[in-house]
């Protein structure tokens, strides 16, 4: 799967040179830079979002999810982890769910 594949290079690139890897350059930042980087990118997807042009959506969709990925490293935090968070609440109502935090 693409987003597997695309953990898997995040992961590899932690201790890449930040000088030859967008990535490393990222992490080496620290974890509050790349949660205000992802907050960033999370944005411009909600004013493609509204404009509804699909085209910069989904670039801007890519971008958030990479951006995601990175700052989940950045906290030692793998994609396995969400995945597995969201299986256990497969099958509960986002209602019920919120309602049990």
């Amino acid at each position: 799967m693409t987003l597997d594949r695309l953990a898997a290079t995040i992961a590899a690139r932690k201790g890449a040179d930040p000088e030859t890897s967008w990535t490393a350059k990222l992490l080496s930042k620290g974890p509050e830079k790349c949660a205000e980087k992802f907050g960033e990118e999370a944005v411009e997807a909600i004013i493609e979002a509204v404009k509804g042009d699909r085209a910069r959506l989904t670039a801007e969709a890519a971008d958030v999810l990479y951006h995601l990925l990175v700052m989940l490293a950045a906290r030692d935090v793998t994609l396995q982890d969400v995945l597995a968070e969201l299986d256990r609440r497969e099958g509960t109502s986002g209602i019920a769910e919120k309602a049990g935090r």
